[in-house]
């Protein structure tokens, strides 16, 4: 299971504002934001029943271990509705983000698979998805 993923970013403030809007849709909010080590970074998440959970960290400069930017990635977000894939698309295309798979069924995953896709501020593929029937 998953518990948490880290992009490297070159402007940190423009990708709060980006996925801000988009994941908020989807449950998830800022609820970190600090400077350790010097870099800049914030984290979003939502609540639990056992309290906050980050999952989603985004930090401003390069990483000892690789490249200043985080390019090429494909990261999904559960939705709870279609509704909410839907909203997280439009959020994101108004803060910046390019097109890369309107809102709709890909019947080819399987029958319920309703997604839609962005591309990120810094070329990464990132989705909203619901498996819930309508």
């Amino acid at each position: 299971m998953l518990d948490h993923m880290t992009f490297r970013v070159t402007d940190l403030a423009a990708t709060r504002k980006l996925y801000e809007a988009a994941l908020a849709p989807l449950g998830y909010r800022v609820l970190h934001e600090f400077e350790f080590d010097g870099q800049k970074m914030f984290g979003m998440g939502f609540d639990t029943s056992e309290g906050q959970k980050t999952t989603t960290w985004f930090i401003q400069g390069a990483s000892e271990y690789g490249e200043p930017v985080t390019r090429g990635c494909h990261l999904a977000w559960k939705a709870p509705s279609r509704a909410a894939v839907d909203a997280f698309y439009v959020a994101a295309i108004a803060h910046g983000a390019k097109d890369n798979g309107k809102p709709g069924l890909r019947p080819h995953y399987h029958p319920t698979y309703y997604g839609a896709f962005v591309i990120d501020l810094h070329g990464n593929n990132v989705e909203a998805v619901c498996h819930q029937p309508e």
